[in-house]
């Protein structure tokens, strides 16, 4: 490995990729309102303030999928 800071700047964005899989305790806000169980942070963040962790997905518009309930604010949540 000639540098290992490159090596290691990689390997965090690679797991930045993998975080909207994952439960997230804060998402971005995207439309005027939060998901259901989350609470507006007034700095363009929804957060649940630790209490849960869901995890959301952004609709894009669409409909959620099969296994996932709409919680507005244009996101998705597991069941």
């Amino acid at each position: 490995m000639r540098n290992p800071f490159a090596w290691m700047l990689g390997l965090s964005a690679l797991a930045l990729l993998a975080l909207p899989a994952q439960a997230q305790r804060v998402v971005p806000k995207i439309g005027s309102i939060c998901p259901m169980g989350y609470v507006d942070t007034l700095n363009g963040k929804c957060s649940t303030l630790g209490l849960m962790n869901y995890t959301v997905r952004p609709t894009n518009g669409e409909a959620c999928p099969e296994g996932w309930m709409n919680v507005g604010g244009s996101y998705c949540r597991k069941k």
